[in-house]
């Protein structure tokens, strides 16, 4: 088999079984690749999770199709661990033509299961490979730890025996964000541990968590810059106060090392600081790491940027977090852009945009039904932050979790706000992150996502409002086995004092689970007139308040696990014609417009060539989307205005962010 794909893929022949049940507990059928190449076969994927959700969907997506005599292709998958195919319903059983157990203990024999298991599914090809090529014999845990930390991650322990090699291994994979399990980082410490060289390092610290790499590093930088300079002594000054341990200088200008750290300083992940004493070339790569005007620096930094994420592109055959870890870089371009207007930028930015976009919904267009069947681990899509936070409350149990939706808060914006977060408590941590919204990126069918727990498919009455999102929250919960009296949702808040408005709701120490929106961003969207710039500014000025702060740092001090999110972005778009269809339109926004039937879409898509026919993936019956791609919008020609609603990575990608305060 030329990968691991074909050995699962040989058992499907479509047009011989209308139904296939399968046991896969390692959700090898949902990994993006292989969920692709099952699509492209003609079959749909359907999990038996809740019984009555998927008896829902099975009798009115399937059953009433096969009995009208139309073929269709399903694959029922039971994912959970430990469940046998037997203990599924009779008339699945009696209907199936075929039943296949797929786990990765048979397709990778000689490694420790406990250790493959938590692989992410993206290094299963490598891990395949190397098999191939090497073909090891049975193995335990360390060794399988071994051989996936060098063939996997490229990671040779017996390697790194000095600070420069400890620190290009670090950087490699904190900066690509490769996610190294807990058992393989452990494993990585324990080794390096044993080595004299690095006995002062905070490995247990440094190794698992690239905030805190990235801080060990930023305390560091401006005692490598001091030994640039003859008048500054050599080492750590009397008043450096580090607070990780380990060495007082570190090798920054060594050519394996510096190639990472500019970078680090252009994405935002450290930050540049005062030495008017060191002196350095136009062009070097030290540069982005001194604070100089704030002008000079913006400037260096959108040159770089621009270079980067031409760079590191994605494209159409690129996995769901290739997608994610982009829109973070291309957010940080357009916030530098937006809040001090940078015009010749911004316009080739724009262009840029436009590009990117047309590969993007490409992309979606292959890819994004099968993000939804990702196990809810994965978060690649908005309905699975809750079973995430449900999670995060029973690895806590002695803790509340705290879910903060800023309605219509774009990537970008979130920077800014972000800025403002850091200036206003230096002891909060940050942990950003990225997911896929629901399409339409409309509040009725993507903010009921999050707060359902959920794909839209399951909320029909409620599909073109948001007033039953409470009842969803509370009814989620409930089935993850809390009381009502646990439960918290509010919505509606943003304007003043939010602690204050919500004092009234919470019981600290007996409330478990809030679920809170902040509407305001959302408000000033809608009333914007300024464009891209001006969202900017407002919403500089509303976190300037404060308001978000407190409301952040209260939850923290409560003993809250505290998350914030968005239902979806938005964009600077203009108009290409705006339909003039009556009533035939449920929706009628300015990037979606949402019909009853295909034919009536269809019928204003002819005329309307920009729009694309969005398939209904996870959305209810009889709701079919027409949506604006790039910058377009269904207003008047020459128009310009903010909205959402579309398909960009402005408003399908949003941030997911974990609020902690510093422990050190």
């Amino acid at each position: 088999m030329s990968n691991w794909r074909d050995t699962i893929l040989k058992e499907f022949v479509p047009n011989v079984s209308k139904l296939t049940l399968v046991a896969d507990p390692d959700a090898l059928l949902t990994e993006e690749k292989l969920a692709l190449e099952l699509k492209n076969l003609g079959f749909d994927l359907l999990e038996f999770n809740d019984p009555v959700e998927f008896r829902y969907t099975y009798e009115s997506k399937y059953r009433v199709k096969w009995d009208n005599g139309e073929y269709i292709d399903l694959i029922v998958v039971l994912r959970k661990p430990g469940s046998e195919l037997e203990n599924l319903p009779y008339d699945l059983q009696m209907t199936a033509g075929g039943k296949l157990v797929f786990n990765l203990g048979e397709l990778f024999p000689n490694f420790s299961y406990l250790v493959i298991e938590k692989l992410d599914r993206c290094y299963l090809d490598s891990l395949f490979e190397a098999q191939k090529k090497y073909s090891p014999d049975r193995m335990g845990d360390n060794a399988s730890k071994d051989f996936i930390l060098s063939h996997v991650f490229g990671i040779e322990l017996e390697h790194i025996g000095n600070v420069v090699e400890l620190l290009r291994a670090l950087l490699r994979f904190h900066y690509n964000k490769m996610t190294i399990p807990k058992p393989l980082s452990d494993r990585l410490v324990q080794v390096l541990k044993q080595r004299v060289v690095f006995h002062e390092w905070p490995l247990e610290e440094i190794v698992p968590d690239e905030k805190a790499f990235f801080a060990f590093l930023q305390e560091r930088w401006p005692v490598f810059l001091d030994s640039l300079s003859p008048k500054k002594a050599y080492g750590k000054s009397s008043d450096t106060d580090f607070k990780y341990p380990g060495p007082d200088v570190l090798p920054f200008d060594h050519q394996d090392i510096r190639v990472y750290i500019d970078n680090l300083f252009v994405e935002g992940k450290l930050t540049p600081v005062q030495r008017p004493e060191v002196n350095f070339e136009a062009h070097s790569w030290i540069r982005s790491g001194i604070a100089e005007t704030k002008t000079e620096y913006d400037d260096l930094r959108i040159k770089r940027l621009i270079e980067l994420v031409e760079k590191d592109a994605p494209h159409r055959d690129s996995r769901y977090s290739d997608w994610l870890e982009f829109a973070m870089k291309w957010a940080e371009l357009g916030a530098l852009i937006h809040q001090d207007y940078q015009a010749k930028e911004r316009k080739q930015t724009q262009q840029i945009g436009i590009n990117f976009n047309m590969v993007f919904a490409e992309w979606l267009d292959d890819y994004y039904e099968g993000l939804a069947n990702l196990p809810p681990m994965n978060l690649a899509m908005l309905h699975h932050v809750p079973r995430m936070l449900a999670r995060e409350l029973e690895d806590e149990p002695g803790k509340g979790v705290a879910l903060i939706v800023v309605d219509g808060l774009s990537f970008e914006q979130w920077i800014t706000i972000r800025q403002i977060l850091h200036e206003q408590d230096q002891n909060m941590v940050m942990r950003e992150s990225a997911t896929f919204a629901w399409i339409p990126t409309i509040t009725s069918v993507s903010r009921q996502a999050i707060f359902a727990g959920n794909i839209p498919y399951y909320y029909p009455l409620s599909i073109n409002t948001t007033n039953k999102e409470s009842n969803l929250w509370r009814q989620f919960w409930e089935g993850n086995g809390l009381s009502r009296l646990d439960v918290v949702y509010k919505r509606g808040l943003g304007e003043g004092d939010i602690v204050k408005a919500i004092d009234d709701t919470l019981n600290p120490g007996k409330t478990k689970v809030i679920g809170l929106v902040i509407d305001k961003v959302d408000k000033i969207m809608h009333g914007m007139h300024l464009g891209a710039v001006g969202m900017h500014n407002q919403i500089r000025l509303w976190c300037q308040e404060g308001s978000l702060s407190s409301l952040i740092g209260y939850l923290l001090d409560q003993d809250y696990q505290v998350w914030l999110t968005s239902d979806h972005g938005n964009i600077e778009c203009y108009g290409k014609g705006k339909p003039s269809e009556g009533a035939i339109a449920e929706t009628r926004g300015e990037r979606v417009r949402v019909y009853p039937t295909p034919e009536l879409r269809d019928s204003v898509a002819s005329s309307f060539t920009f729009a694309l026919k969005w398939e209904p993936t996870g959305l209810p019956k009889n709701y079919f989307p027409l949506v604006a791609g790039g910058s377009d919008a269904f207003i008047n020609e020459g128009e310009k205005i903010v909205s959402h609603g579309g398909i960009s990575i402005e408003e399908v990608i949003v941030p997911l962010v974990k609020f902690e305060r510093k422990t050190r």
